[in-house]
């Protein structure tokens, strides 16, 4: 029984405890190389301009903070639905929730020209404003989902483990709507402009935040040398492809909404034929990588049997997870404002033209140190704390019965 905790133990392999954590520290001071070094120089270094102000650490800290509302999908399924064999995984759910929406704001804190400027977005609100709304869900979901987690690993508090969790379930969905919203409210960008962008990123958030929380916890049970039952691995990939397809579904159905209106006639042109790199993006990454490999390799036949697959299909769909980012915040940026509808427009500023992005190395890095603030973080609890599930197989074949 030594090796089933091995990870919170200290005489159980300190080696790659300490090398996986020397890895995520290596990403960190990239990512801090790179922020003082478009500090000193100004984002002139980057491939951003007055036309597309979100790039790609964007693309990585809106991924993050939308999985980071999903990956918590797998503790309210235990705590506050009282499925069994989802309760036994919500610490692990929450903890990889607050690393990873900390991942996430920091790219957004070191991407700011200002950053010493965000005292001011946390100190004064205009609440006509999505983006100050925002501030408030993420502040409150590292409150509540820190409470949250001390009922369920407190033995003492657990009678409160249901009633905070239901809590958090409803910030999570409040604070996945805030960030769809934010899109959904630039009225003036033609690719966001939709009331389907709130419950879009919703749906998305299960399928990124449920594959991101497979893959973690298929490494912790090798690492471990312990083996997923098939049963629950059956349960859990299925789960995810419910979630690709309703994804995928809403994804549809967003671009034929756009395709019914006239006016969003060029923007989806654009998108899904003549974008160039955009639009192979979308077909190639989104669609393909992000959903349709994923859902043919969770439902083939041994799939139940082989973790190797599962994982396989969850890193697909975080990779397709990011295509869609790219596509729907640097996309939605690269095709030009529609200043006078119903008539042609010219100037030096680049009206009416397709904008150019390339990202830099530097963006890369920025982006990149969030993910590994999310893994040093991960790395550093699981070791501290036990976040290894433990099944309770007669509970849940009880409950089955």
């Amino acid at each position: 029984m030594a090796n089933e905790s091995c990870l919170n133990q200290e005489s159980c392999k300190p080696a790659q405890f300490w090398g996986l954590l020397g890895l995520g520290g290596l990403i960190i001071l990239g990512a801090l190389f790179a922020f003082f070094t478009l500090e000193h120089h100004g984002h002139v270094l980057t491939g951003m301009n007055n036309q597309i102000v979100w790039g790609l650490p964007h693309v990585f800290a809106v991924f993050m903070i939308v999985a980071a509302s999903g990956v918590l999908n797998v503790a309210s399924i235990g705590s506050v639905f009282g499925k069994k064999l989802y309760k036994a995984r919500a610490p692990l759910s929450g903890m990889l929730a607050l690393a990873m929406l900390a991942g996430g704001l920091a790219v957004l804190v070191l991407d700011l020209g200002r950053p010493d400027r965000l005292v001011v977005a946390m100190t004064y609100y205009n609440f006509k404003s999505i983006f100050a709304w925002n501030m408030i869900f993420y502040n409150g979901f590292f409150a509540i989902v820190g409470l949250y987690l001390i009922t369920m690993m407190d033995r003492k508090l657990k009678d409160f483990s249901k009633p905070v969790g239901l809590i958090a379930f409803l910030w999570r969905i409040g604070l996945t709507t805030a960030t769809g919203s934010i899109f959904g409210f630039l009225v003036a960008r033609v690719g966001y402009n939709s009331a389907l962008m709130a419950p879009m990123f919703i749906v998305m958030s299960f399928a990124y935040g449920l594959a991101v929380f497979l893959l973690v916890q298929s490494s912790m049970y090798k690492w471990n040398a312990m083996k997923l039952d098939d049963r629950i691995l059956t349960r859990m990939k299925n789960l995810l492809g419910i979630f690709i397809a309703a994804a995928l579904y809403f994804n549809v159905v967003f671009h034929l909404t756009n395709m019914y209106f006239a006016k969003q006639w060029a923007f989806e042109r654009f998108i899904l034929l003549d974008g160039g790199i955009y639009t192979m993006i979308f077909w190639v990454g989104q669609i393909v990588v992000g959903c349709i490999l994923p859902l043919i390799l969770l439902f083939s036949p041994g799939a139940r049997h082989s973790i190797g697959t599962v994982m396989l299909a969850s890193l697909m769909v975080i990779l397709g997870g990011m295509a869609q980012m790219y596509v729907t915040i640097v996309g939605g940026q690269a095709f030009p404002l529609v200043l006078f509808p119903g008539y042609q427009e010219s100037s030096s500023f680049y009206d009416g033209v397709i904008h150019a992005y390339s990202p830099s190395i530097w963006e890369l890095l920025l982006g990149m140190g969030g993910v590994g603030i999310a893994f040093f973080l991960t790395v550093a609890a699981v070791r501290a704390f036990k976040f290894l599930p433990q099944d309770d197989f007669k509970s849940i074949e009880a409950e089955d019965a």
